[in-house]
């Protein structure tokens, strides 16, 4: 079985996924990750940050190359972001044909209120993220529900929302295990 676990950066999804993979039998794959390695190998980016930067066309045909790769593993989270934010607009983080390749079971959409995001968000110095206000941030956790609902129509997958409360990751952790074990 491969499901999805999403979010805004900053909402909690590392520290999430770490609690879940340790209680579950699921690997987590990060979409990203895979995408940065391949474009890394083709000298088109440095750093991860970069991505979102690239053209349309080639993250697109980075997307196609990440989901031929995951969609052959089994047992698996694949951490990766419903919508991303691009210059030019909103981007598909699993556009139609990366859905139908994966064949996800179910979706999880990590959630938090957008004022602890911001503050977790300035903390957190291991990546080059662009500044987004707290308005930037409620539109961007908008957006991620409106494609998971049009990821969900493709593939017939289930899709829970899930709040990370400040302080108390062992809430979402516990709701994913418990949803992951009856899907078994």
């Amino acid at each position: 079985m491969r499901v999805v676990m999403a979010g805004v950066a900053g909402v909690g999804k590392s520290t999430i996924l770490a609690l879940v993979s340790k209680k579950t039998q699921y690997d987590v794959v990060n979409y990203g990750t895979l995408m940065f390695e391949m474009a890394k190998e083709l000298n088109l980016v440095t750093n991860r940050d970069e991505l979102r930067k690239l053209s349309v066309d080639t993250q697109v045909n980075l997307q196609k190359k990440a989901s031929a790769v995951i969609g052959k593993m089994d047992n698996v989270i694949i951490d990766t972001h419903m919508a991303i934010k691009s210059p030019k607009g909103y981007l598909p983080g699993l556009p139609e044909w990366v859905v139908r390749e994966l064949k996800v079971s179910s979706y999880f959409l990590i959630e938090a209120d957008p004022t602890i995001i911001k503050e977790r968000r300035s903390r957190d110095s291991s990546r080059n993220r662009d500044e987004d206000s707290i308005e930037m941030i409620a539109e961007h956790q908008h957006v991620n529900r409106y494609f998971a609902v049009a990821y969900s129509v493709f593939t017939g997958a289930t899709i829970s929302f899930i709040d990370n409360p400040e302080g108390n990751p062992e809430i979402p952790s516990d709701i994913i295990i418990r949803s992951l074990v009856s899907h078994e």
